[in-house]
């Protein structure tokens, strides 16, 4: 058999067999679509159910047993104890709760999230007015008095920006802000030159309110504005002589986007949960101070209010209804709640002015 006669039977032969090669390598495209596709889908249901499981909200706790748990001392009574315990445990939460600090992830499922984020948002404020506050006078008796070294620290990490992943962490700011805040409780029990005090006056609380009133004042208002309305503008009652940078139209229309309607409820969410601890926490602390102003009530009165928006939301979604539509509006719904502890807050402020 000469040369050309071989070659051309091996080129029959292979010609035979590239067929049966081509169906293994389709039957092995195939079975590898049907592969990814089974591993997409599996991925996306775990990442759906640690989404959903992700989300929910921390367990409420009690102020007085929070504070046996962070005060190293025999003696339970030190003022001001409840009140940085209460933030302490506030957020640890933050950081430490199922699924941990969320609003900063950039891989799947907290990536895709946004009602926990802005929960955490929501309660992360309210840490961060009471950590201002700590450090500008619930732990200074007058205007001219030194700052606590440990404040000073502590408060500006609290504020560090709430979405950074890296270089540095969030997380890691937020721990620092917690370990200069445990050495400031660590100092309350002691004396002498390296004490810290917590001074509960009236004045104290009142300054701290007043920002605890414009921060409810502001989520009623977006909550509020998740139906639309139009406003008289008042950005200047009251004082014939005021000015503002630029002039405004009298009658404003006002209207949350419709993909941030859930965003503000759940932001509103989390600033009451932080705020009921908090509020209770100051009960205790400045419990001399109430009672003399027979406030004691009121202050109850505005953490049953904010109790009230902690109830289990049984829809799967946040509904938007018009005011007096057939469906339910969550979002005015909890700014009614806001709206009546703010209106009790101003009240509680007016009591602890007088004399």
């Amino acid at each position: 058999m000469t040369l050309s006669e071989r070659l051309s039977q091996a080129l029959k032969k292979i010609r035979g067999v590239l067929p049966s090669v081509d169906s293994l390598v389709l039957l092995q495209t195939k079975g590898g679509r049907r592969a990814v596709i089974a591993a997409v889908a599996i991925y996306l249901t775990l990442s759906l159910g640690l989404g959903f499981y992700w989300s929910m909200t921390p367990d409420s706790f009690d102020v007085v047993e929070n504070r046996a748990k962070y005060l190293k001392s025999s003696d339970q009574s030190i003022t001001g104890a409840a009140t940085t315990a209460a933030l302490l445990e506030v957020t640890r939460l933050l950081l430490e709760k199922d699924g941990g600090y969320i609003s900063n992830d950039i891989t799947p499922p907290g990536a895709f999230m946004d009602n926990m984020p802005n929960w955490e948002y929501g309660a992360l404020i309210q840490s961060r007015d009471l950590a201002r506050a700590l450090r500008e006078v619930l732990s200074r008796s007058q205007s001219q008095s030194q700052e606590d070294v440990d404040l000073t620290l502590a408060e500006p990490r609290i504020n560090f920006q709430n979405s950074s992943w890296a270089l540095p962490a969030t997380e890691s700011e937020y721990r620092d802000a917690r370990r200069y805040l445990q050495a400031y409780l660590d100092r309350l029990p002691q004396s002498g030159e390296d004490s810290a005090q917590f001074y509960a006056r009236a004045d104290n609380l009142s300054f701290w309110l007043a920002m605890v009133e414009k921060r409810l004042g502001s989520l009623s208002q977006r909550l509020s504005a998740s139906v639309g309305q139009r406003r008289i503008n008042t950005d200047l009652a009251g004082d014939a002589a005021a000015t503002q940078s630029t002039r405004e139209n009298q009658e404003l229309v006002v209207k949350t986007p419709w993909n941030e309607i859930d965003d503000v409820y759940y932001e509103s969410r989390g600033a009451a949960f932080a705020l009921i601890h908090f509020l209770k926490a100051a009960e205790v602390d400045f419990a001399d101070v109430l009672e003399k102003k027979n406030a004691t009530v009121s202050l109850r009165q505005i953490i049953r209010e904010l109790e009230a928006t902690q109830q289990t939301v049984w829809s799967p979604v946040i509904l938007n209804g018009s005011g007096f539509g057939i469906w339910a509006n969550h979002s005015l719904v909890m700014a009614s709640y806001l709206s009546r502890a703010n209106a009790a807050l101003i009240d509680l402020r007016e009591l602890l002015a007088q004399g």
